[in-house]
């Protein structure tokens, strides 16, 4: 009886843990090439990102070019990863630009295999699960912050904990022994809680290093895998040379939160009285210190695979996306590119060969978001082999931006003077003798007219040499004749109705030439009288303003041919 009821429990364990399984990969299966519904701690997944060493990249895209272009936003859509581990480092893959045409095609070949495998990237995904809590965040911690070091005076800790194993042997032979362990104890308390902050800073992110070890070891079983680092074997045997007094952390970590709170306390009594904590703590961080490198590199291993998997997850959720081909000349040639945070957005398609790109056009006729869509199509092919778009060519591209600056009121300093500060550096990047590629949104509108044109027409002129590409809005139409040999122009433009403004963001090659802000005021129900005033003035200044106009630029001819 008692023998077919065990039976019977068991079986009913066996049941519940099968469903479990079966429930979990039906999940992994039916959110394949879907967003990722959680939430985005970004302070806890640039970790990784800002005190890594990327000086060797090609470039590191900058904060500024980060805001300007949307990054978080962007991110949060590209992210399909499991661990939190693959997310740091997808995060850190995204902004730090380094080609390597060997490792590209080395990801390929595992992409399409974890896509046309779903058995092989379910069972990857349950392992790469095991990190996805938020402790795993501060794995990197250990390889990239400097460690605790033991006070001078620690050799009392070694001490006391040596005269509190002896006292415990004596009192069996005489019990006045017992009376000095029970002195040593309440000395031993106070370093016991005194050493509990320092515990805290690794309880977490230790027993994540041994899950994080096991799963590595777990992957590289695969022979694809192995690819991406045949020497990690031997970090693997380095990290869990220290896997036993590791091991003591994560059964702190349990007790915490999964035993009663009997067995905590006769185990915190335990530590206590031989100062276990603080002897295994430093003991394990001065082993963690000579294996930084190690640690990394299963980091990466893990991270890399994440990566991988949610790469094929992002593309399988697209309508249309491409491989980039990096071209070694100076062409970008982008075929029904889309902006990837736009839903429905509609496509365009530009070559910019020999001449950079003048964008003209009223506000939201999609002048911002189309030179974005350059920008981080550019960026997401240069990183993760991905494009939004039918086709896309374009050589190995540095990255700058300003388009999204605002007073800077904490250091005084003015919308203008920010922007000034901004373009300053791209111009000094310009002349560096790299490719780069240059996103720019009204350039200094933040100062009057005449200054605005001669210091844009001066600026995007200079910028242009050596190679560089350059997309720029502006509503000086001026410019547009300015720089004919060295821009070409194209438009968006609206259409505006009895009743309304339709925009078909539409890219449209040559200049604005139709305006349309005071009939948007009089559709918006604007008082008559003030609509007629606008009406008459800005017939009034056309009048002047062409004569101006005409001899300002007649000025630039002279001026160009006297140079």
């Amino acid at each position: 009886m008692i023998k077919d009821l065990l039976f019977q429990i068991k079986y009913t364990f066996s049941q519940i843990k099968f469903n479990r399984k079966k429930e979990l990969d039906q999940r992994l299966k039916e959110s394949f090439g879907k967003l990722k519904d959680d939430s985005f701690d970004f302070d806890s997944i640039e970790k990784y990102f800002r005190k890594k060493d990327n000086s060797k990249a090609d470039q590191v895209l900058s904060d500024k070019t980060c805001n300007d272009l949307d990054f978080n936003d962007l991110f949060m859509f590209l992210d399909r990863t499991d661990s939190k581990v693959g997310q740091q480092y997808l995060y850190n893959h995204l902004r730090t630009i380094q080609v390597n045409e060997k490792k590209t095609k080395l990801n390929e070949e595992i992409i399409t295999e974890l896509s046309e495998n779903p058995e092989l990237r379910i069972s990857v995904q349950k392992k790469l699960k095991k990190l996805r809590h938020n402790e795993a965040h501060y794995i990197s911690s250990l390889f990239q912050e400097e460690h605790l070091h033991p006070p001078k005076w620690f050799f009392v800790i070694r001490l006391l904990s040596f005269a509190s194993l002896m006292s415990l042997v004596l009192g069996f032979f005489n019990p006045i022994f017992f009376i000095v362990l029970l002195g040593i104890f309440c000395v031993n308390f106070v370093l016991h809680y005194w050493n509990k902050n320092n515990l805290m800073q690794y309880v977490g992110s230790i027993p994540q290093l041994l899950r994080l070890n096991n799963v590595a070891s777990n992957l590289f079983t695969n022979p694809l895998f192995k690819k991406l680092n045949p020497k990690l074997p031997k970090s693997i045997k380095l990290i869990n040379e220290v896997k036993s007094r590791m091991s003591f952390f994560s059964l702190e970590a349990k007790l915490q939160g999964e035993f009663e709170i009997i067995a905590w306390f006769v185990f915190e009594i335990f530590k206590t009285m031989f100062l276990l904590e603080s002897l295994l703590l430093f003991g394990v961080l001065k082993k963690l210190n000579t294996k930084r490198g190690d640690i990394e590199s299963v980091f990466e291993f893990v991270g890399h695979i994440d990566m991988l998997i949610s790469i094929a997850s992002l593309r399988n959720g697209l309508e249309t996306f491409c491989l980039p081909i990096i071209n070694d000349g100076n062409k970008i040639i982008a075929k029904d590119i889309s902006h990837p945070l736009i839903f429905n957005c509609t496509t365009n398609s530009i070559e910019i060969t020999e001449k950079s790109i003048l964008l003209t056009g009223s506000n939201m006729s999609g002048k911002t978001s189309f030179i974005r869509a350059i920008g981080l199509n550019v960026i997401t092919g240069l990183t993760i082999n991905t494009c939004f778009a039918a086709s896309m060519n374009f050589p190995l591209l540095k990255v700058f931006s300003a388009i999204r600056i605002s007073d800077d009121l904490m250091n005084d300093k003015s919308y203008y003077f920010e922007e000034v500060l901004t373009i300053k550096e791209m111009l000094k990047e310009s002349a560096n003798g790299n490719k780069n590629l240059f996103l720019l949104d009204e350039i200094f509108k933040g100062t009057n007219t005449v200054e605005r044109i001669s210091a844009g027409k001066s600026i995007l002129s200079a910028l242009t040499k050596n190679n560089n590409k350059i997309l720029v809005s502006t509503h000086d139409i001026e410019l547009t004749d300015m720089l004919s040999d060295e821009y070409e122009s194209y438009h968006f433009s609206e259409t505006v109705n009895e009743n309304n403004i339709g925009f078909d963001y539409k890219l449209k090659e040559g200049k604005l030439k139709n305006r349309n802000a005071i009939r948007i005021l009089e559709i918006n129900g604007y008082p008559k009288e003030v609509v007629k005033e606008a009406i008459g003035i800005a017939k009034e200044l056309d009048k002047t303003y062409s004569g101006k106009s005409s001899t300002v630029n007649n000025v630039y001819k002279n001026r160009r041919l006297s140079n």
